[in-house]
């Protein structure tokens, strides 16, 4: 065979083993010889559902197959009747005891705690085992009305003391959910569902707002108004991109607060808490305005020491709360490196612009000193907007 098909060959021979692994994610030789119909890799925390539906009596034979990172996981599979979430679901649940034994127990859901208890439909046949690094457990169920279509969640944590501890909340373990129909054995991904849309576009919004644009319009504030050919122009762009902030922040704090109350046992306590003072502390900001003294006035050098460090406040909190929110939402790297990029260029603007307002400032300090002192357009005291 001539040298011009090596590399045909070579493909091929690579394409087979792609195909051969791939399909192999699904072919397993059970204990006890079991066999089932039908099989789903699951898209997320490495897990695998084998089953066989019944129609006769409306059973359904499964075995839920998860790798661990270690025997002191504990891994679960549920059925939830009432949507697609942890919190509510019919859980089956193993982990491997002190002794090496492995331990399989059905648990209604009701907070994040995995505790025992009957199952809202019947279940047999129940057991699991610990083989090669993966969790398997074994259990017939019975299917409520008959109905084939079902909300499946899975899960994964660790032990403590022997004692299964709260999953992780970010991530993979808050998307590994979807829907799956026994009798077809076609199953979706829960990562499209409306409650991780509802996540991104809650931190879109709040990078977008509290994150860029309120630091943005402060920089406009600082810099601009140095330049008397930018007065009032700096003074409408600043109120402007404040303003768009706050509406934009106003409603990522709302998806905040319905994402929250979605999501009952799971809290970011630290985001939640800052989040909140950001709202009330730029809602004090923007009705600041409603307050502002003249220039001239004995008061506004008070307001504007409480305007600035409000601001400042403000922007940190916001910077703070923003990577807090990517770590929970725990998104491609490439989105935390970009808004990383975006706070350095702004840092970076900001910089430069010190370095060239700061000797504009002082030539007219020096001409008008009497003028400096009560800050109009300086930084020694910066005037308000």
């Amino acid at each position: 065979m001539g040298k011009s098909y090596r590399p045909i060959l070579l493909f091929c021979s690579l394409f087979s083993l792609f195909l051969s692994s791939s399909a192999q994610t699904c072919s397993y030789s059970f204990s006890n010889n079991r066999v089932y119909d039908s099989c789903n890799t699951l898209p997320l925390l490495n897990a695998h559902l084998h089953h066989t539906y019944h129609a006769s009596n409306g059973t359904v034979d499964i075995a839920y197959r998860a790798a661990a990172s270690s025997s002191s996981d504990w891994v679960a599979w549920a059925i939830n009747p009432s949507g697609l979430k942890m919190v509510g679901s019919q859980a089956l649940v193993a982990y491997q005891n002190s002794s090496g034994g492995v331990q399989a127990y059905t648990a209604p859901i009701t907070t994040l705690a995995i505790q025992r208890g009957d199952l809202s439909f019947p279940v047999s046949g129940l057991s699991a085992e610990y083989v090669s690094s993966e969790f398997i457990i074994y259990a017939t169920l019975t299917l409520t009305n008959n109905g084939t279509t079902v909300n499946q969640v899975w899960q994964q944590g660790t032990l403590s003391n022997g004692v299964p501890q709260t999953h992780p909340t970010s991530g993979p373990n808050v998307q590994s959910m979807g829907t799956l129909d026994f009798l077809s054995g076609v199953g979706t991904s829960g990562g499209s569902n409306s409650r991780i849309r509802r996540r991104n576009v809650h931190g879109v919004l709040n990078a977008v707002s509290w994150g860029v644009l309120m630091p943005l319009g402060a920089i406009i504030a600082r810099y601009m108004r140095v330049f008397k050919s930018a007065d009032p122009a700096w003074f409408y762009l600043h109120v402007a991109c404040q303003t768009s902030a706050y509406i934009v922040g106003v409603a990522g704090w709302g998806t905040g607060l319905k994402l929250g109350s979605d999501s009952v046992g799971i809290k970011y306590s630290a985001h939640r808490n800052i989040g909140i003072a950001l709202f009330c502390l730029a809602t004090v900001q923007v009705f600041a305005l409603l307050l502002r003294p003249k220039k001239d006035h004995k008061y506004r050098l008070f307001w504007n020491i409480y305007h600035h460090a409000m601001g400042y406040a403000v922007i940190i909190l916001s910077i703070v709360n923003i990577y807090k929110g990517l770590d929970i939402l725990d998104p491609e790297k490439k989105w935390k490196r970009t808004y990383t990029g975006i706070i350095i260029a702004l840092g970076a603007i900001a910089v430069i612009l010190e370095a060239i307002t700061w000797p504009i400032v002082l030539k007219r300090k020096w001409k008008n000193p009497e003028k400096s002192h009560h800050g109009a357009n300086g930084h020694g005291v910066r005037d308000g907007v």
